[in-house]
């Protein structure tokens, strides 16, 4: 099988995500970089992530990330979803967590062994984000009605 480049899979991701997610969640935008894929709804500091923390370390990571410049309002969203992570892990899986971390972001997340980027791992790792989406999401929704902004301006599809 064909190896990717970790550009390739990270610019990949975003389609194998909506092709997989429930399609009432297929309206995020995203952006990449060589090491990492953002999907996120309207507000870009609230975002979906898959990094690769490389082969050495062995991991990828999966998350929901907050990183407004704002610590407060990070660490709001944050125990809106801590106050959620019985159910999360019900879902998710226990290796889900919830944490603050570098520059006042915070985080819900798990890391997934390392693979080589391949077609059949892009699916994995692409169905691992569809599920965290169905239920990050409407928690996230659910939990924060001031926060409805952050579905707003779900004009442009990458």
């Amino acid at each position: 099988m064909a190896r990717l480049s970790s550009t390739q899979f990270m610019a990949a991701l975003p389609v194998t995500v909506r092709g997989q997610v429930d399609p009432r969640w297929r309206g995020f935008r995203s952006q990449h970089r060589s090491w990492l894929s953002q999907l996120y709804f309207g507000d870009p500091a609230v975002h979906y992530e898959v990094w690769n923390l490389g082969e050495r370390r062995g991991k990828l990571e999966i998350g929901l990330h907050f990183e407004h410049r704002d610590r407060l309002k990070n660490q709001q969203l944050l125990q809106t979803m801590s106050a959620a992570m019985v159910a999360v892990k019900a879902s998710l899986g226990a290796e889900w967590e919830s944490e603050t971390w570098d520059r006042g972001w915070t985080k819900v997340y798990a890391t997934v062994p390392y693979e080589p980027f391949t077609s059949d791992y892009l699916e994995r790792v692409g169905r691992d984000v569809a599920r965290a989406i169905e239920v990050l999401q409407p928690l996230l929704e659910s939990s924060q009605p001031a926060l409805s902004g952050l579905r707003a301006g779900l004009t442009k599809k990458i």
